[in-house]
C-alpha cells in the first residue's frame, strides 16, 4: 500500500515539475479558502452561564467574524494571503466596523526566498507593520492521502507555539480578579496592581495538520503556513481550519506581488502586547464606567 502511494506522489510530482506553466517568467497562481473557527461561547457571559440558546445567538452574532474566506496569490517565490473583504452585515445592519479591522489579520506577504513574514496589520485606526523571519516547522510527512477537489493531497503535521492572544486565560484572570475584589473590597488595590506574566509552562503548544498537493510543487499556504514540497489546500490549527475551496492557475489578469512597507515596524510579540495593554484599558474604563460618570 505505502509503496503504491509513494509511486504515485513520484509520478504526480514528475509530470508537474515538466509543466511549462510552472516555470513560465510570469507564473502566478490563486487559491481561494474558506475559514471556519470555533469559540467557546460560554465565556462571553461576563461571568454569569449562558444557556443553549444565548450561546446559538451569540454565535448568530459572532458568525461573520469566524467564518471568512480568503485569497492567496502566489508564484515560485512570494505570496500574499488576503481577506476577501465581503462579509455581509449581521441582523440590524452593523457591520464590524473600528473591531472587524483591528481583530481579523491583514494581508500576509511572504518570500521564500528571504525568508521574510510580513503582516500589514491596522489596529484602532493606527498603522503596523508585523515583520518576523520565516521560521521553518519540522513537518513530519505522512502516508495518508486525499482528494480536495481535482488535486490529489498528501497529509503532513507539526506542532508549534501559538503566536495568538489566549483569550481564554486572559477571561479566567480576570474572573478570578473580580472574584477576589467581591470577596474582600479592602484589598481590591492589591489584587488589581497584581499583573502576572505567563509561565512557561502556560505557552500554549498547537497541532497542526495540513493537506498539501504535489500537483502544484510550490512551497506557499495560507497565513503562516508553508514549507511543504506542494501548495497546502487544507490546514487546521488549535480551533480554526483553512481550506481551499477553488484555484486559478495563470489568472488572466495577473495580481503585483508586492511587500508591504507602511505603519510602525513590530514583532509579533510586541504587536499582541498592545493588543493586549489596549484591551485592559478599554476593560478599565468600562469597569469605571460601571460605577457611574466620572465627575468633571
Amino acid at each position: 500500500m505505502k509503496s503504491n502511494i509513494f509511486k504515485t506522489f513520484f509520478v504526480i510530482s514528475f509530470l508537474f515539475f515538466n509543466n511549462t506553466f510552472l516555470f513560465a517568467q510570469d507564473f502566478q497562481g490563486k487559491a481561494y479558502y474558506f475559514s471556519k473557527t470555533t469559540m467557546d461561547m460560554s465565556r462571553f457571559g461576563g461571568g454569569r452561564q449562558l444557556n443553549e440558546q444565548q450561546k446559538k445567538q451569540m454565535e448568530a452574532r459572532m458568525k461573520q467574524w469566524l467564518e471568512r474566506t480568503y485569497v492567496l496569490t502566489f508564484n515560485k517565490e512570494e505570496s500574499m494571503f488576503i481577506e476577501d473583504e465581503k462579509l455581509e452585515s449581521p441582523v440590524g445592519g452593523r457591520g464590524p466596523s473600528v473591531w472587524g479591522s483591528s481583530f481579523s489579520p491583514g494581508p500576509q506577504y511572504k518570500n521564500l526566498k528571504t525568508k521574510t513574514y510580513l503582516q500589514d496589520q491596522e489596529f484602532f485606526g493606527k498603522q503596523f507593520l508585523i515583520k518576523e523571519d520565516m521560521q521553518p516547522l519540522e513537518w513530519k510527512m505522512g502516508t495518508e492521502s486525499k482528494q480536495i477537489g481535482q488535486y490529489t493531497c498528501f497529509k503532513a503535521t507539526a506542532t508549534k507555539a501559538s503566536t495568538e492572544i489566549n483569550w481564554n486565560r486572559n477571561s479566567r484572570r480576570e474572573g478570578d480578579n473580580n472574584a477576589e475584589r467581591k470577596v474582600d473590597s479592602t484589598k481590591t488595590t492589591d489584587v488589581a496592581s497584581t499583573k502576572e506574566e505567563p509561565k512557561a509552562e502556560e505557552i500554549e503548544m498547537i497541532e497542526i495538520e495540513a493537506w498539501y498537493t504535489p500537483m502544484i510543487p510550490v512551497s506557499q499556504g495560507p497565513g503562516e503556513y508553508w514549507g511543504l514540497p506542494g501548495l497546502i489546500l487544507e490546514v487546521s490549527a488549535g480551533n480554526t481550519t483553512m481550506l481551499c475551496s477553488k484555484i486559478v492557475m495563470n489568472p488572466q489578469e495577473k495580481t503585483k506581488i508586492e511587500a508591504p512597507d507602511k505603519g510602525k515596524v513590530v514583532t509579533k510579540k510586541e504587536y499582541n502586547e498592545i493588543i493586549t495593554e489596549k484591551m485592559q484599558e478599554m476593560r478599565d474604563n468600562r469597569g469605571r464606567g460601571d460605577n457611574g460618570r466620572s465627575r468633571g
